[in-house]
């Protein structure tokens, strides 16, 4: 084994995620997944292994990974980079014909399930997969955001996934061919691990929708890229992604904590700001907080931030906890400068940056225009992914409000 693997393992987060191991000449030789990507490449190194691991271990020269949110989209993720690369040392997929695999029937509206046998009926298979419970729990997080037909026999009525939001019931006719066909190509691109494509096709028809006024249907694929880009894999290292913030934003050091605010009119009347905390880029949900607006009556984002920055940072300040070492703020150049002038009310020195939706573009309040970096760079996919999870986190508050409303008017 190469030593240099070891100084890249103990840099490794706590988070969960797919390892790929090389040999000499860059070829994958293993691919694994963990839900601490540290503590189970780790144990590699701790002596006591199997033959086969023995003789994978000293033929390994390299080491990478790729993050993922949780273990039951880290296991999709596994199983669709070992079809494609086919491993020498991931045996147990390949001899092993008894574990489950997702099955997407061929039929007008084809049905989603899992199976364990891989039949010749047309129909198309994924995996197979080595964990039948997390395999379970990754459907139902895809099933939420792409809602898809799960019964063996087509009924004549529609049933309790429909009215849970789960089943779009084709059963019924509320949903046309072609629209459902979409759906399953949606779900097809996800189990096939590419994320990055499907994330790509629904950023051009929400833009089409949006050129056509459809600004509903817009708003529904925005709300999917959302919770997309909470599952979808993250294929560069957190470090790449600070590194180049901490260049983006001027700093001379890489920004471990960053704080992100989402504002939000809710239901007319009730408006709240969101907070999410990124660790060494990834969640801190511990750290996450929710503000009711207090002292703005009328619809004012730049007041409505500022009062939830003032009010976060106060706190800290007062309690003297740490500060984060960059905010990022949802909007253009008018929420940053709202969102300085707040901060130098309360005395604080804090970095602060924006990026507005429309174009992408990140201000910084050193610069008189916008920065605007590629698609595919590191920086602005880590600036995105913690700009969607505040959006997300207001619209889980959203919901929660909403439903208080209908139970106070019941």
């Amino acid at each position: 084994m190469n030593n240099g693997i070891g100084d890249k393992i103990a840099s490794f987060p706590d988070a969960p995620g797919v390892y790929l191991m090389k040999d000499k000449d860059g070829g994958i030789i293993y691919i694994g997944k963990a839900n601490s990507l540290r503590r189970r490449v780790s144990s590699y190194l701790a002596g006591g292994l199997s033959a086969k691991n023995t003789r994978m271990m000293d033929a390994a020269a390299d080491i990478e990974y790729r993050l993922c949110p949780t273990e039951s989209m880290a296991l999709l993720l596994e199983a669709s980079l070992i079809r494609r690369h086919k491993p020498k040392y991931n045996t147990a997929l390949r001899d092993d014909k008894s574990f489950p695999l997702v099955k997407i029937t061929n039929e007008e509206f084809p049905a989603v399930y899992i199976t364990r046998k891989r039949l010749d009926d047309g129909a198309r298979y994924f995996g197979p997969y080595l964990n039948a419970g997390l395999l379970k729990n990754a459907l139902k997080i895809i099933r939420k955001v792409f809602p898809y037909r799960s019964c063996k026999v087509l009924p004549k009525k529609a049933c309790i996934y429909y009215r849970i939001k789960l089943s779009p019931a084709p059963c019924a006719g509320k949903i046309s061919r072609q629209k459902y066909a979409r759906t399953i190509k949606r779900v097809s691109l996800i189990l096939e691990g590419k994320t990055d494509r499907l994330t790509e096709e629904l950023k051009r028809e929400m833009s089409r929708k949006a050129k056509e006024q459809k600004f509903e249907e817009a708003a529904v694929l925005r709300d999917k890229l959302i919770a997309l880009s909470s599952f979808s894999p993250e294929f560069y290292t957190p470090q790449e992604g600070l590194s180049q913030i901490k260049d983006i934003a001027g700093l001379k050091h890489i920004p471990r904590r960053i704080e992100a605010f989402d504002v939000s009119d809710i239901l007319g009347r009730h408006a709240t700001a969101s907070m999410v905390s990124f660790h060494d880029g990834l969640r801190d949900k511990d750290s996450y907080r929710r503000f009711r607006i207090k002292t703005v009556e009328e619809a004012n984002d730049y007041k409505m931030l500022a009062e939830a920055l003032c009010r976060r940072y106060q706190r800290l300040k007062q309690e003297q906890l740490p500060l984060p070492d960059l905010i990022l703020v949802d909007g253009g150049k008018g929420q940053l400068r709202a969102g300085k002038k707040a901060l130098a009310a309360l005395d604080l020195d804090i970095p602060i940056i924006s990026i507005a939706k429309r174009e992408e573009e990140i201000y910084t309040l050193d610069r008189p225009c916008s920065i605007r970096l590629k698609s595919n760079s590191p920086g602005l996919r880590m600036i995105q992914r913690i700009r969607d999870e505040a959006h997300r986190f207001a619209l889980k508050y959203h919901h929660i409000l909403r439903r208080k409303k209908f139970l106070n008017e019941a």
